[in-house]
């Protein structure tokens, strides 16, 4: 995150009405529906021959694992099904998960129709799998078949498991490095990989960049979908996501620097940061191996969960930017001020603080892990003078 707020003028160009809102809001709840339903009319939805190319450029994940199910997704490219006038049609995807690499013991298949609403990205969640245990999936459309992936569902809840080995990440500017720490996350076949936000970032930060974003300051639904995009190119991002199954929250670059609630960085009203904040929630559910977000609507989509892994470890996601306070005392790190000491400031926002208090009232595991961003204690620090902050 960056320390301060920008001087920059609005992105937007002209106000926008709540009428504008409503509808923006009510069209991704259409498409998050529609996308969110494997059984889309199949005889509606076109299933393709052939193709001009491989349409899984963007590769395979798995995430939210329970003791018996799990989210498998892909997403087809765009330029393969533009290629055939296809971009636009309901289309027909086949997955099917193993036991085994080679796929000869085959546990479960299926049918989806992926949406052009959703940028043909295909979520599904597959069940009646057997705890804590290896699987191995992929997908099929035409004459083309994905890459494999590796997932693993959770231990049974009363399961009195000693061993889990997971890894996270955050803050990944793909403008900074290259991500060879997820080639090393690859080759460990972890039993998780936890994403903690700001997996891509919305805009360039910083001197003496490595590579290049695709554009800039992304605002809009295809600026969000063409970020991750660019993301998802790299090759040992992809490889991580096929190695293990993946529990992912956001925090703020997933939208705008800084953004708490329904404030932006910069001079954008609440309803603009709304509008963006809609583009940008869909986006991130369309590349993300997660379930459909329940009580979704356009800028509102609540995503924190608590997951469980036998009677080792209960895993809490929260979201520390929905429904925060604004950052106190002009953001940054500076002296306390009134405005921090206020005791009605919120990160969680009521309804998810609750949501924690009692999911932790009642843990029972041995390890209670958050999932989130923030740091749990005060950072003492000093100025060049030598005087406390």
């Amino acid at each position: 995150m960056s320390n301060s707020r920008s001087s920059r003028q609005s992105v937007f160009s002209r106000p926008v009405s709540r009428r504008q809102l409503l509808k923006v809001g009510s069209e991704l709840g259409l498409a998050l529906s529609m996308g969110a339903l494997p059984a889309i009319a199949h005889s509606a939805a076109r299933r393709l021959a052939s193709l001009p190319g491989d349409p899984f450029t963007l590769g395979v994940a798995s995430g939210d694992p329970t003791s018996d199910s799990v989210i498998l997704w892909t997403r087809l490219a765009r330029d393969v099904l533009s290629e055939i006038g296809a971009y636009n049609d309901v289309l027909e995807v086949r997955w099917e998960i193993a036991e085994d690499s080679n796929f000869s013991r085959i546990v479960r298949t299926g049918t989806i129709a992926t949406t052009p609403l959703l940028g043909h990205s295909a979520h599904a969640e597959v069940r009646g799998l057997n705890p804590a245990n290896v699987y191995y999936y992929r997908w099929h459309i035409g004459n083309v078949t994905s890459p494999a992936g590796r997932t693993k569902t959770a231990a049974a809840a009363d399961d009195d498991n000693t061993r889990f080995e997971f890894a996270f990440a955050s803050c990944q500017q793909y403008e900074h490095g290259f991500y060879t720490a997820y080639q090393h996350m690859a080759e460990e076949q972890l039993d998780l990989i936890v994403h903690l936000g700001d997996y891509i970032y919305e805009r360039s930060w910083g001197e003496n960049l490595v590579r290049a974003h695709e554009g800039p300051e992304i605002l809009n639904l295809e600026d969000y979908r063409a970020r991750y995009s660019t993301y998802r190119s790299d090759r040992d991002l992809l490889a991580a996501h096929a190695s293990a199954p993946w529990v992912v929250t956001w925090d703020d670059h997933e939208v705008d620097n800084n953004y708490a609630a329904e404030i932006a960085e910069d001079d954008q009203t609440p309803e603009q940061l709304l509008l963006r904040r809609a583009a940008a929630y869909q986006a991130f559910y369309e590349f993300m191996p997660i379930r459909l977000p329940v009580g979704r609507q356009g800028p509102n989509m609540p995503i924190h969960r608590r997951l469980r892994f036998g009677k080792l470890m209960e895993m809490s996601v929260l979201d520390t930017r929905q429904y925060r306070s604004d950052q106190a005392c002009g953001d940054g790190r500076k002296q306390s001020c009134a405005e921090h000491q206020d005791s009605s400031r919120t990160l969680l926002g009521a309804a998810q603080k609750d949501w924690l208090y009692n999911s932790l009232a009642t843990a029972d595991a041995t390890w209670n892990v958050l999932a989130q961003q923030i740091m749990m204690a005060s950072l003492r620090s000093r100025d060049e003078d030598g005087n406390e902050l």
